[in-house]
């Protein structure tokens, strides 16, 4: 499964894009080190890479959101929160196993890589959307 960063995922704001742009290469390092069937160990390790950098991203994205107090920022702390329950998953199952399997690399498709597609497509574009208009309200 290919997974990189590309022009859908473009929000408008430099910040969150370059951040989503290393957040996404880290998710991809971590998929292909599941399709590979790496060991358990370097599975524990490509996750732990991933998590370090989204709890970074969504602490900045939280930081970001309320500096421009950001109507939404409730309801996208707790879709920040659903993921970070996906990822303790995670490590949930590879504490249980020998190492990532075909269903672990497919639930990782499903709780990592489409969340997250759909999650930069919807909420951070609104948030993008927001700062947008909020600094381009004095030229309307």
């Amino acid at each position: 499964m290919e997974v990189m960063f590309d022009d859908s995922l473009i929000t408008g704001n430099d910040t969150i894009d370059t951040q989503h742009k290393e957040l996404i290469d880290r998710i991809a390092a971590f998929v292909s080190c599941c399709e590979r069937g790496d060991s358990k160990i370097q599975a524990i390790r490509m996750l732990d890479y991933m998590d370090e950098y989204t709890n970074f991203h969504f602490a900045a994205e939280e930081k970001l959101q309320e500096e421009v107090e950001y109507p939404g920022i409730k309801e996208h702390k707790a879709k920040h929160e659903e993921f970070k329950g996906n990822i303790a998953e995670l490590y949930e199952f590879l504490d249980e196993s020998e190492g990532p399997t075909e269903q672990f690399t497919e639930t990782v498709k499903k709780n990592v890589v489409d969340w997250l597609m759909y999650h930069i497509k919807s909420f951070d574009r609104s948030v993008a959307e927001y700062i947008n208009m909020r600094d381009s309200a004095d030229r309307l």
